[in-house]
């Protein structure tokens, strides 16, 4: 058992070195030029969020084959989940936003136009567009199809997706010194990981009800990513107080649900 854990650890270091050292070698030298370590950036092609996929893909193929990367695909396409968990997976977080905006208007905040309002159709591209291209499908084969597994083995649901949130949410800290990243720039990272380290207990709880469906876990991605950019209430300050409160509450629910020890539909992977 020693053994296999050690394996395990090995593997997961990995993972994370191909993950960060991916993404960081084409954000850094951007961000080395904010902070003036650099004089110029090269010209590099914006491939940097692929970094988390590459690598889950990668140490699947290794540690377990062709066997592994089936086992990706049929989860990336796997609907086979109760029905009504197509609800939350797509619709918590609007309706979270939802309320933090009203509540903001409410405070007497001035919410910005949102960016569809003289062209609604721009709403469900703008859900494909991030669902490709927006962070899900760059990051979910290597967050959710292979790290957070071998996390809650070691350190149980909760503390699996906390640390899970952790890395997830320090991957980023390139951006934080990238101009033309605005939705990061200068923002506070504090409040930006927090809100990823809930984000990631919701996922884990929808992961664990969902089988270990990929595309459930590609869609609430998706629908987060969407939500703050559909749904601008982060850009005043009692919105984003209410937001997060909102995702506190959520988890808090999830928590004592875990604690209660109810059956989860979470699969075990171990032996494949």
């Amino acid at each position: 058992m020693g053994d296999d854990r050690r394996s395990s650890g090995a593997v997961f270091a990995v993972f994370l070195f191909l993950a960060f050292g991916w993404s960081w070698a084409f954000w850094g030298p951007e961000a080395l030029v904010e902070l003036g370590v650099l004089d110029a950036a090269p010209d590099l092609p914006a491939l940097g969020a692929f970094g988390p996929s590459l690598a889950g893909v990668a140490v699947v193929a290794w540690q377990r084959g062709r066997s592994g990367l089936r086992d990706l695909a049929r989860r990336a396409v796997d609907t086979s989940f109760p029905r009504w968990l197509w609800l939350p997976t797509l619709a918590l977080f609007p309706v979270v936003a939802i309320v933090a905006a009203a509540y903001a208007r409410y405070a007497g905040a001035t919410l910005p136009t949102p960016p569809w309002v003289t062209d609604p159709v721009a709403l469900p591209i703008a859900f494909g567009y991030i669902l490709l291209l927006g962070g899900p499908l760059q990051e979910e084969f290597g967050w959710r199809g292979y790290a957070l597994d071998p996390l809650v083995d070691r350190a149980g649901r909760l503390g699996g997706s906390v640390v899970l949130g952790l890395l997830w949410g320090f991957w980023h800290l390139p951006l934080f010194y990238i101009p033309g990243r605005t939705i990061y720039y200068q923002k506070a990272i504090v409040g930006f990981v927090a809100s990823i380290v809930m984000v990631t207990i919701v996922m884990t709880w929808l992961y664990d009800r969902t089988g270990g469906s990929l595309l459930a876990m590609l869609l609430v991605h998706t629908s987060f990513n969407w939500t703050t950019w559909a749904i601008p209430v982060l850009e005043t300050d009692p919105g984003s107080i209410v937001f997060l409160i909102g995702q506190l509450a959520v988890v808090t629910a999830i928590v004592a649900a875990w604690r209660s020890g109810r059956a989860t539909g979470r699969p075990d992977r171990t032996a494949e």
